[in-house]
This record gives structure tokens, sequence and C-alpha cells, in this order.
């Protein structure tokens, strides 16, 4: 008996194992994904860059859902995805894009240098920081969703002076005490979020493919939806403490 269900047993296992560490390669492409964008950021393609980081995004929409489906964590104890997600994260939320916006030009000068490195050194910060996520899955602060910035900082083209001083307030928002959407797990009005964040790619894609040349609708449409993100809770906040 034992012999007959030894051999069945072990290429399942075996498999299973596989299935779970090509997650952790599959959110290691990420990083692979980050240089290609790079190396578009150096050669000054910044819709090619975005495109790339658009790649990094869905990889990094997929992986959590792929991981928890195979059990990765008890399959491959070995192999942190934690850290593994927070490696690719920095270079693509933060590392990539703290370059196209250092390098760009839309900054002052004289400040974008330093605006880069604090964009670097508050977004390492902010990634180390054990409570980014709050208990209802919001993040803490701004989420160091530089990727985000950097793509509303093309699209608006502001005076380098306003751009320069909306990059300064993002970095002190990482560490002030509100709360920022998460589009995928926070529960309370997801439907809504799920729609508008696919609106919202539609709309990037479209810009992109017009390298940034669109009408005043789609840009009052995406920072419509930006707005949404990053002010829906405090506003939800502010409507419940009126009623109570």
């Amino acid at each position: 008996m034992d012999q007959t269900t030894e051999p069945d047993s072990a290429p399942t296992t075996i498999r299973m194992r596989t299935a779970a560490f090509a997650v952790h390669i599959f959110t290691a492409l990420g990083a692979g994904v980050a240089l290609l964008a790079m190396l578009e950021a150096v050669r000054e393609h910044w819709a090619s860059m975005f495109g790339w980081l658009g790649v990094a995004l869905i990889i990094d929409a997929i992986d959590g859902p792929l991981a928890r489906k195979l059990d990765v964590v008890r399959l491959q104890p070995n192999w942190s995805g934690d850290v593994l997600d927070l490696v690719v994260d920095f270079v693509t939320y933060v590392f990539v894009p703290a370059y196209a916006i250092t390098a760009s030009g839309m900054l002052l000068p004289v400040a974008a240098p330093l605006l880069g490195i604090g964009i670097m050194v508050s977004g390492a910060l902010y990634f180390a920081d054990r409570r980014m996520k709050a208990s209802d899955n919001h993040f803490r602060g701004f989420p160091a969703l530089w990727n985000a910035a950097a793509f509303y900082l093309f699209l608006l083209h502001l005076p380098p002076a306003l751009s320069t001083l909306g990059i300064a307030i993002l970095i002190a928002l990482t560490f002030a005490p509100f709360h920022v959407l998460h589009p995928i797990r926070v529960v309370r009005l997801r439907w809504l979020t799920l729609w508008l964040m696919a609106i919202g790619a539609a709309l990037a894609i479209y810009t992109l493919i017009r390298d940034f040349d669109v009408g005043t609708p789609i840009v009052a449409a995406l920072c419509a939806i930006a707005a949404y993100v990053i002010g829906s809770d405090a506003v939800i906040r502010l409507i419940k403490s009126f009623k109570a």
C-alpha cells in the first residue's frame, strides 16, 4: 500500500514547491522590469519608462494573490516573500521615479537633487516602518507612491516652483498622521474603488500612448481619481465626526 502511494505524493510535492518558488521568481522579475524602466529614463523616454513601471505595478498586484493561493509561505519557508516584495517595490515605487523626478528638469535646479535625496530617504524610512498599514488596511501617511507622483508631475507640467513645492509637501506627508486608501485591500466602497482604478488605468495608458499630450477632461478625471485615493478616508471620517 505504501509503495503505491509514495510515488504519487512525491511528484505532487515537488510540483507544488516549484510552483511556489516560481511566484518568488515572478516577484523578482519586477526588479528586472525596473532596470528596463531606468534605461528608458536615462534616455529621457519618459512615456516608455512609465510603461515599464506600469508592468511592474501589474506584477505587484498579481504576485500577492498568487502567493496566497499557492501557499508560498509554507512551501518555501527559506525565502521571505515580504522582504523580496519590499526590495522590488523600493526600486519601482521609489528609486526609478526619484531619478525621473530629479532629472526631468521640472523642478527648480537647485532644489532637484535635494528633493531627490529626500524622496529616497523618506521612501526608505517608510518601507521600514512597521506601522505603514493601519488596522483597516489604509496606508499611514503618503505611501511612497512616487511612481504615481512622477506621473502626475509629467501630466500637469506645472511651473518648476509649484512642482518643487508639491514634491516637498509629499515628502513631508510621508510622516503625516492621515490615511490613504489601499485600492485592493480596503473593503469599504471597494466596488467603487475598483471601478475608478480601472478607469484610471485606461486613461493613464491612453495618456502614455499620447506622450502626455491629452486634453483637460482626461487630466481632470485623472486628478479626481487621485483625489479620491488620497482624500476619501479623510472625508468619510470628517462626515462621521459631524454625524456624531
